[in-house]
């Protein structure tokens, strides 16, 4: 049987990270994509590497300016991240991110054969992030079919987003079941470049929360 290959995006965070080893899980050949797009957190894509080497996943970064186009507190060091929940879409939202990153992944599966890419978003534990949710996977799916010599030729790409309605204790208990060590991951919005935690982010909030409901001991690092 010919190998099946997937495109997984992986940016160093629990979410990512439990969608990889979901993917090598059910057999795919996983080219794990990240993205240094001017992210104040870039010890994630190091977090990245070492879990796309424990899933023994190739590992490709890619590199878009989106700190020049501004305007959220992951891109804009001026901009303070929120230490408190907050109504409505926060300003760790980044404009058009996961639109840009499934472009980037749309293009490297087309060039790779795979029909598969697969994101970790979630719409539970989102933050309340447009891009997270259902109906944005399914429009990006059906784009592909138009916008690619493969999809217009019959070979369709799945986006697959395993996780969009589980919630965080689901997905640490599937991720502990699949053997990951979630040690290696960095969610903080505003990690140090030792990758610890500021415990206080909407991430960290989410993440510890997730820890305490799944039973399972938290792994990370605070600073």
């Amino acid at each position: 049987m010919p190998a099946r290959h997937a495109v997984v995006l992986l940016s160093g965070g629990l979410d990512s990270a439990t969608t990889l080893a979901i993917a090598a899980a059910q057999g795919f050949t996983c080219h794990a994509l990240s993205v240094d797009y001017g992210q104040r957190h870039r010890v994630e894509l190091t977090a990245a590497r070492k879990i796309a080497g424990m899933l023994q996943a190739e590992h490709r970064v890619m590199r878009v300016d989106l700190a020049g186009i501004g305007g959220s507190a992951l891109t804009d060091p001026t901009i303070a991240v929120p230490e408190s929940p907050s109504e409505g879409i926060p300003v760790t939202y980044v404009p058009a991110r996961n639109t840009i990153m499934l472009a980037l992944a749309l293009g490297w599966a087309e060039v790779l054969g795979a029909r598969d890419i697969f994101v970790g978003v979630n719409v539970l534990d989102s933050s309340g992030y447009p891009d997270c949710r259902p109906q944005f996977i399914a429009a990006f799916e059906a784009l592909a079919a138009l916008a690619t010599k493969a999809g217009v030729e019959g070979a369709h790409v799945r986006v697959q987003a395993p996780l969009i309605q589980w919630s965080k204790a689901q997905i640490i208990r599937a991720g502990v079941r699949l053997g990951l060590d979630y040690s290696l991951t960095v969610s903080c919005y505003q990690a140090d470049e030792l990758g610890r935690a500021c415990g206080v982010c909407d991430a960290c909030r989410l993440r510890r929360a997730g820890f305490l409901a799944a039973a399972v001991p938290d792994p990370t690092r605070y600073a």
